[in-house]
């Protein structure tokens, strides 16, 4: 005969299963119950500390249970009727995804475990360094920054988090002011810079390093989702080397339906010339997860080796190029970028930035590419500004500012050359020690192939290609890149000069 569990079992269990993560979090917050470092050295990277090692936990701990029923739990794919069509698109320009159905979701909604099977039996060390966690916005979406926050703090060991820092770059919107306070005063955790005028991601991103309390800096998007055992595997390649910069796994969140989407092919980030960002294919006879340039927006360093670094450039002003720059720098001042297959962070893609630029979107980004190539590309600048960017050499034209401090910094770094990074990090990059002449088209950080103020478009009728005024609005006007082998670049290279 079977014998039925009694009412007081089942309690038992329910109640063991509710109040287990909350246990952990309990256990792992205690100042008598945290792993003690023992340093015999001022620098973590020849430090001895004790080998005490645990397996990556995996946590996911909310204040309620979540209702499976909901819009998005676990970040399943919805699929709205007709008839919001016109909502939808009416809200897709506040953040240039589906607002209206992010609005729907739940704040701490879960997500598919994406990682590979063995990273949940991974070890790491129990003295690893703790973390502030930065996030930049202006003007972001409430649902998505809420559920930024949520999943840093649902899936983060709280021994290990130190703070959350949200560096509000002059938002203009309402609910992002008193609303936003009030929501955050619940996590003691959190707390909010507000800048008193527009800075940029770059130097917003300096002012949050600037009052930071964790041993290593966090930098996050506002608009991510952190999947289960992030954390720990980045703040355990930092442990091992204080000079590794550990990124995560970038994988994708619907721009449409929100869905949460494994990325199962991994890819490093590269750059094309001139200086365009981009994802490749690891070699085959590669290390799978080095990285000769971060995509920027997602990865951990250690605090006080970032400002051995110098930072970023202060001289760089908004946004754009920021990533080449802090990418040379590491690589060429003798640390490395790293890939980590086992900490997953969802993000979404959107199809152009939501927010205004303080100042002229293209100039700035030309300009911030002109420091970076003056400091760091050796002779190697001359393949940048032959990418149609000789305009850029007339300082009537352009005012790139003193670079007299960065270049000292490089020497006091004893910062390799270019050429060094690019035999050993990046060696199949195609190089040529040339100078671009004749007719000089530009493939641009906006997509699209520009020669001065003409872009490149398709002929209406044909398949020919036609020159007409650029204008950034204007999706038709961009191109991906796939190969230099195409019908495109060969009517181009056919143009006389």
């Amino acid at each position: 005969t079977h014998t039925i569990p009694s009412c007081n079992f089942i309690y038992f269990c329910l109640l063991t299963f509710f109040l287990l993560p909350f246990y952990l979090i309990v256990y792992f917050s205690s100042e008598d119950m945290k792993p003690k470092i023992d340093l015999q050295a001022g620098d973590n990277s020849s430090a001895v500390r004790k080998p005490g090692v645990h397996k990556v936990l995996s946590l996911d701990a909310t204040h309620a249970p979540r209702d499976p029923n909901a819009v998005g739990q676990f970040g399943q794919p919805v699929i709205l009727p007709g008839s919001k069509n016109a909502e939808v698109m009416k809200r897709w320009n506040e953040g240039h995804f589906n607002v209206y159905l992010s609005d729907q979701i739940p704040v701490d909604r879960g997500v598919p475990d994406t990682r590979p099977e063995t990273c949940a039996q991974n070890l790491v060390h129990n003295n690893l360094p703790t973390t502030t966690v930065i996030f930049c916005f202006v003007d972001e979406v409430w649902s998505t920054l809420l559920r930024s926050v949520h999943s840093v703090l649902n899936r983060s060991p709280p021994h290990l988090l130190k703070e959350i820092i949200l560096v509000d770059d002059a938002s203009t919107k309402d609910y992002l002011k008193k609303q936003l306070d009030e929501y955050m005063s619940q996590f003691p955790k959190v707390r909010i810079i507000r800048l008193k005028e527009r800075q940029g991601l770059i130097r917003a991103r300096l002012a949050g390093a600037a009052v930071a309390k964790g041993e290593v800096l966090t930098f996050l998007d506002s608009h991510i989702e952190c999947n289960v055992g992030w954390l720990e595997p980045l703040l355990e390649r930092v442990y091992l080397d204080r000079k590794k910069v550990p990124c995560p796994v970038i994988e994708v969140i619907s721009d449409k339906d929100m869905s949460y989407m494994l990325v199962d092919n991994f890819q490093r980030g590269i750059f094309k010339w001139p200086l365009v960002f981009g994802w490749s294919p690891v070699p085959e006879d590669g290390n799978r997860t080095l990285c000769p340039v971060m995509a920027g927006g997602l990865f951990s360093i250690d605090k006080k080796y970032f400002f051995e670094l110098g930072a970023y450039d202060p001289g760089l002003d908004v946004w754009g190029g920021e990533n080449m720059e802090i990418s040379f720098k590491i690589w060429m001042c003798g640390g490395e970028i790293e890939i980590i297959p086992c900490s997953r962070v969802g993000h979404i893609f959107r199809g152009q930035n939501p927010y205004k630029f303080p100042k002229d979107r293209q100039k700035t980004v030309e300009r911030n590419l002109a420091r970076v190539a003056e400091v760091w590309l050796d002779e190697y600048k001359d393949l940048f500004y032959g990418h149609g960017y000789q305009h850029l050499l007339d300082k009537k034209v352009i005012d790139i500012g003193n670079l007299t401090e960065q270049i000292e910094l490089r020497k006091k770094l004893k910062c390799k050359s270019f050429k060094w990074y690019l035999d050993n990090v990046f060696p199949d990059m195609d190089t040529p020690a040339v100078k671009a002449e004749g007719l000089q088209f530009n493939y641009t950080w906006l997509k699209s192939i520009r020669h001065q103020d003409l872009c490149v478009a398709a002929q209406s009728t044909g398949s020919g290609f036609t020159l007409v005024p650029c204008d950034n609005t204007k999706r038709e006007l961009r191109w991906s890149y796939k190969t230099s082998n195409s019908a495109l670049v060969s009517s181009l290279c056919r143009l006389p000069p």
